[in-house]
């Protein structure tokens, strides 16, 4: 009998996330009521979000839902714009600012933090690491319990960041089929982790540039699967929204050129599916979450609110990206020049 490799450590951790995610819930139910009761009394004139890497990624997704939801125009802030340019106080008089990072550490992020209390905002944090300096950062520190993640490729980090932002809107809005699909990640991250991504990934062995394009809020899920194929594949990928795709980087695409198209059943799943279909015609290999003719499917979790989807899918990939770097010849936990924290100034 052969005995079965273990899986990596990055899978392993990808694999708790369900269980995880109902850790959180368990936790700070009370701070993320209060917080949405806060925010109802005293509505922010506009939201803006500091973070990097996967964390940023999440803070795409949360960007979406404020916007789209509670309405408020979220921004995204640069750290170097206090560490590197000294803005130490930024006019951020009545806005939101959400610091997301699993770490808490890197220098940059917290003296934007700092500069964004000096400015006037109001400060919240979403920071995995309870201990870290972020959170005496910030006016209100909630933790993501997502524990220990040795991995150099952060995953469930990113999902229970994502699961924060829903929570904060569920909260903020008093939507009750927002909180209904607070309730039901877990058991949507449990299918998502039963999916087999694999049978499609595997044509990308030998791929040397892809495109992973998504739109509204499957965008930052774009960005996270492009990221991780660069982390631990080594594979050039680059993402981008469905719609500026169309706005030059079409270009490139040819015969053969492969393609991840995410995708979830709201008012971007026409043009996205318009846009596979131009693909297709110009001979792109399109491996699509949407059903389109000619396109290779990509199994997604039937039924799911539209809201949980593009974190459904990110869960799926994180599941099937390990093997396609050990198909590549690469070790998915030692990514090539990485280290698990990065302290940027």
């Amino acid at each position: 009998m052969i005995a079965s490799h273990p899986l990596p450590v990055m899978a392993r951790e990808a694999a708790q996330s369900a269980e995880v995610a109902r850790l959180q819930l368990q936790h700070c139910e009370e701070a993320f009521a209060e917080l949405g009761e806060r925010l109802r009394r005293h509505p922010p004139r506009f939201v803006v979000t500091c973070a990097r890497g996967s964390s940023d990624h999440a803070t795409v997704y949360g960007k979406y839902l404020i916007e789209t939801v509670m309405g408020r125009a979220v921004a995204s802030v640069g750290p170097s714009i206090a560490s590197i340019y000294g803005a130490h106080a930024l006019d951020l008089r009545d806005s939101l600012f959400i610091a997301v990072s699993q770490s808490g550490r890197s220098p940059d992020l917290l003296r934007m933090t700092e500069a964004a209390r000096a400015g006037g905002a109001f400060v919240v944090g979403f920071v995995n690491e309870p201990t870290a300096p972020l959170t005496s950062r910030c006016d209100l520190a909630l933790p993501l319990c997502a524990g220990p993640e040795r991995s150099i490729a952060a995953t469930k980090s990113y999902l229970l960041s994502g699961l924060a932002f829903l929570r904060l809107v569920a909260h903020w809005s008093a939507d009750a089929s927002l909180r209904e699909a607070v309730a039901a990640l877990p058991e949507a991250l449990e299918a998502a982790r039963a999916l087999d991504w694999w049978p499609a990934l595997s044509g990308l062995t030998d791929a040397r540039s892809l495109y992973v394009v998504g739109r509204g809020s499957g965008l930052g899920a774009a960005l996270e699967l492009a990221l991780k194929l660069k982390e631990t594949c080594r594979l050039h990928a680059e993402a981008f929204s469905s719609a500026e795709v169309l706005h030059g980087p079409l270009g490139l695409v040819r015969p053969g050129f492969p393609v991840l198209a995410l995708g979830q059943e709201d008012g971007s799943a026409e043009g996205t599916r318009a846009v596979v279909k131009r693909m297709l015609e110009l001979g792109a290999e399109v491996r699509s979450v949407l059903p389109v003719p000619g396109a290779l499917p990509l199994p997604t979790v039937a039924e799911v609110p539209t809201v949980l989807a593009p974190l459904c899918q990110v869960q799926s990939f994180y599941m099937a990206v390990h093997r396609l770097a050990s198909a590549r010849g690469l070790d998915p936990d030692a990514p090539a020049h990485l280290r698990k924290v990065t302290e940027t100034v």
